[in-house]
């Protein structure tokens, strides 16, 4: 029989994409007011370059980046934080409705994913079940979207195409790399 072991921490990950830097602003403050300090920031790059999926929601030139924090979680947190950022986001479209009523924000002005980097995967949150997903709890899932091996990011058959790109992928392993790092206690 196996011995249960309590999980090694893991860094935390936030996808934020909008089209307004406003709601970006919103999102960041909210998640570093939770979760601390940012430790680093992709580079942003345009949503529509990879899909339209979000367009109908969101509208177009939506600009995506990645954030990753100083403090590690526990990977068991996974559906709690993607709740809350469920939640976050809510708040920041009623802010801005609020704060702005004059301007025609979309349906949905902000978008966040929560996730997690470990050494050997990298996993995402959703709210959306699929064949490749496992359900956590209150209504939340997770796939793993990268796995780690041969010292690259693997991509999965249904891994995002933003996912597979090389910038992207050089920004994930410095995350794996910093995760290591904590692990050996640097």
């Amino acid at each position: 029989m196996g011995q249960i072991k309590e999980p090694l921490p893991v860094l935390l990950f936030l996808a934020a994409f909008s089209r307004d830097e406003r709601s970006l602003a919103l999102g960041r403050a909210a998640a570093e007011g939770r979760f601390g300090p940012i430790r680093s920031e992709s580079a942003p790059y345009f949503v529509d370059d990879y899909t339209g999926y979000y367009q109908s929601q969101m509208g177009s030139a939506l600009v995506k980046r990645f954030w990753s924090f100083e403090n590690l979680i526990d990977p068991g947190e996974l559906a709690d934080i993607k709740r809350e950022t469920n939640l976050w986001e809510e708040r920041a479209a009623e802010r801005l409705r609020a704060e702005y009523p004059s301007e025609p924000f979309p349906e949905r002005p902000l978008n966040l994913d929560p996730g997690y980097i470990d050494l050997g995967k990298f996993v995402l949150a959703s709210t959306k079940d699929h064949g490749h997903r496992i359900y956590l709890r209150d209504g939340i899932f997770a796939e793993i979207t990268l796995s780690y091996s041969q010292k690259r990011w693997q991509a999965l058959p249904w891994t995002y195409a933003d996912y597979k790109n090389e910038a992207n992928q050089v920004f994930l392993t410095e995350c794996r790399n910093y995760l290591h790092q904590r692990r050996q206690g640097r």
